[in-house]
């Protein structure tokens, strides 16, 4: 499984550590998906205990301008080359997409390709529109693809 994000904000890409804003959700949502508390690791274990799963992490935005962190800020967006990853991949099964903007710009590279793509709500602290609760019920859905 390949889980994208948009675009790594401020706060991750100065750790150079992709979601290390302290109020994102992702390793506590992604942590319910593997049944695995990813919050309480330092944050290689974390990225073991992923690839461990068989999750990788990336990015549909290759380059940008943007001020801030926030996705909607972010212009001139050139996307990274996805169908070619994934055609890459022999054991790719399925695309999960952390947020709005990872669906928007990463699903249609990838319709067509046979792989199962799963929209999910965004693990950003910017988007409070839902309950952690559905959140939660929406990424352990993710169980269903891992090995």
């Amino acid at each position: 499984m390949l889980i994208l994000g948009s675009l790594p904000g401020e706060r991750s890409l100065a750790a150079g550590r992709y979601y290390a804003h302290p109020q994102n959700r992702f390793w506590h949502l992604v942590g319910i998906a593997i049944r695995q508390d990813l919050e309480t690791l330092d944050y290689d274990r974390r990225l073991t205990a992923l690839l461990a799963a068989r999750i990788g992490l990336w990015d549909t935005v290759a380059s940008a301008r943007r001020v801030g962190s926030l996705d909607a800020a972010i212009r001139e967006a050139e996307p990274n080359a996805l169908a070619e990853l994934a055609a890459s991949l022999p054991a790719l099964r399925a695309v999960a997409f952390n947020g709005a903007t990872a669906v928007r710009i990463g699903m249609p590279q990838l319709a067509g390709t046979g792989l199962a793509l799963i929209p999910l709500p965004s693990s950003s602290p910017a988007y409070a529109a839902m309950p952690l609760a559905q959140k939660q019920k929406l990424w352990s859905a993710l169980r269903e693809f891992l090995v």
